[in-house]
């Protein structure tokens, strides 16, 4: 049988020997063979399922538990035998969130996956992606997603779990200073540097490596961009999907005050002399429900900060203006309609403070943009009501979700903010960009994006997080990952976003059969692909979005850098 890279055969599961057999669930038709690979740690055995080569639950680091935790990740150490390969570690430690995800204790989880088409031409390596989870800092995890669409378009799919919330972005001054606040960006280092090492194995080409992410996990990919002493030559290719690159970010120093130290006071380790041995002891569910107590839940109370040397050294408009940017190609976007999911966790949270509704839309509005009634008199808010006056009493959710999504000051999620992203990384880096705008109006989302009850009573369209489907079927933020399959024609276009998405990886260009030609993005009229089913075409995101309007607003966050 044609061999899939170094030191990596496939095997049927009646040529094995019976103690190397995968266990299989009973009625689970999916696994049918075994296959095995060595790598620098050992002997791996992995199964076919959704026909591609899949090795999950793979420790690319050593556990950073208990009195290893807020230190830097070590190598995985070599183990002996055949390591089973067969399923997904567990998820980073996290609560959860939105009465959707699922929540996790577990320390020992940097862990990584790989899935490999079943075929490739003799001698020939393939393209790699690593995927970087989203999930606000504080959750999600690499068992959520299934890699196999991707990997049968012949390429080599990589993702993995990295520390969360307080034990991966809780700075405090008892922590060792060059990586303080930023070890989940120090994880992500160590799981690229483990597939530099070992992708070969696979039949992976480590010299084209596509890093990508969506939300948090393309945050993350944004500042590997923007330290190029830390990831030059991880990889060479960037995917960011719902990320704006030039969100400003705090100090570290900053979110040592507003988020370490109270975390630490409250749990009793507010003496910094012993801080750190204080808060090894504690059990990790103590200090992340703790951590989510202090923060209540409020987006980015966790995530990269900025002047940690050795994780976070300078933020990307810094690293623009400096020349300090990884000037790799890049394929980035958004979703039209992002912020109309948290529209709907307000309208699902039945408080009266944050349901929106027709009599409440002035306030409700102005309130997203930092104002309060009594402000309302002033001249932004005076104009955000007058630009975007309720044009259905039925849908104001709705609205203030598209307004949002179109520009938002305080979140880094929304189209003003990608394209002004992606106009500095032209001006300054000279690389080639790729933008799109993902738009789908019947994207799965209720039960997915959001929980299913009780139901929010609003349209979502193509909301952040939607597009994540298109790439990995099924994602229903669950490890059971069974979601509904997309409708027949959202299926074409997904079919057609996974084409785009390996053309990108194998040769730095978005191809796909049938889809229109796509050009470089250079701040346009109409350089941004709009990404529907059966009618994708490029578009004037910057015209759609209102953005000379926004900027006009807010010139200290939109003019040019």
């Amino acid at each position: 049988m044609r061999s899939l890279g170094l030191g990596l055969c496939l095997l049927s599961a009646a040529l094995l020997p019976a103690r190397m057999a995968p266990a299989r669930a009973a009625g689970d038709p999916l696994i049918s063979q075994s296959a095995r690979v060595r790598i620098q740690q050992g002997w791996l055995r992995g199964v076919v399922r959704h026909q591609v080569v899949e090795f999950r639950g793979i420790p690319y680091a050593a556990s950073t538990a208990g009195e290893k935790r807020w230190t830097l990740p070590v190598s995985a150490a070599a183990w002996s035998g055949l390591r089973d390969a067969s399923d997904f570690g567990p998820a980073c430690a996290q609560e959860a969130r939105f009465n959707l995800t699922e929540a996790s204790d577990a320390e020992d989880c940097l862990s990584i996956n790989v899935s490999v088409p079943q075929q490739r031409p003799a001698g020939r390596r393939l393209p790699v992606l690593v995927w970087i989870h989203g999930g606000a800092f504080v959750g999600g995890g690499s068992n959520l997603y299934r890699l196999d669409a991707l990997a049968r378009q012949g390429v080599v799919v990589v993702s993995f779990n990295y520390r969360l919330g307080v034990l991966g972005f809780m700075p405090h001054p008892a922590f060792d200073s060059a990586t303080n606040g930023n070890l989940g960006l120090v994880d992500q280092r160590e799981a690229l540097r483990w597939v530099q090492r070992n992708i070969a194995a696979f039949g992976g080409d480590p010299a084209n490596v596509t890093l990508g992410g969506e939300s948090a996990g393309a945050g993350s990919v944004c500042m590997h961009l923007a330290a190029p002493e830390l990831s030059r030559g991880l990889f060479h290719k960037a995917l960011v999907i719902s990320g704006g690159c030039l969100a400003s970010l705090p100090l570290v120093q900053r979110y040592e005050q507003e988020v370490g130290l109270p975390i630490a006071a409250r749990l009793g380790c507010d003496q910094v002399g012993d801080a750190l041995a204080c808060l090894r002891r504690i059990p990790v569910q103590q200090l992340v429900r703790v951590g989510g107590e202090l923060t209540q839940g409020k987006t980015m109370s966790f995530g990269p900060s900025i002047g940690a040397a050795q994780a976070t050294p300078r933020t990307v408009i810094d690293a623009l203006r400096s020349g300090q940017v990884l000037k790799v190609p890049l394929l980035m976007g958004g979703a039209r309609d992002e912020l109309r999911l948290y529209a709907g966790y307000d309208q699902q949270s039945q408080d009266s403070a944050r349901v929106i509704n027709a009599a409440n839309y002035r306030q409700r509005l102005i309130a997203k943009y930092g104002y309060t009634p009594d402000q309302i008199d002033q001249e932004v808010p005076q104009r955000i009501l007058a630009r975007f006056p309720l044009q259905d009493p039925r849908r104001a959710p709705e609205q203030i979700g598209s307004v949002m999504s179109h520009y938002n000051p305080g979140v880094g999620i929304n189209n003003c903010l990608y394209l002004h992203t992606s106009r500095a990384l032209r001006r300054f880096a000279n690389v080639p960009i790729y933008q799109f705008e993902f738009a789908d109006p019947k994207a799965i989302v209720l039960g997915v994006g959001i929980a299913a009850k009780p139901d929010p009573g609003m349209e979502f369209g193509a909301v952040h997080s939607a597009a994540l489907n298109y790439l990995f079927p099924n994602l229903s933020n669950t490890r059971r990952i069974d979601a509904p399959d997309l409708p027949p024609d959202s299926q074409l276009l997904a079919a057609q976003m996974q084409e785009l998405v390996s053309s990108f990886a194998a040769r730095g260009v978005p191809v796909a059969k049938g889809f229109p030609s796509w050009p470089v993005y250079d701040s346009g009229k109409d350089d941004v692909m709009l990404l529907v089913p059966k009618r994708s075409a490029l578009h004037d995101a910057e015209a759609a979005h209102f953005c000379g309007f926004w900027r006009q607003l807010y010139p200290q966050f939109l003019a040019n850098p």
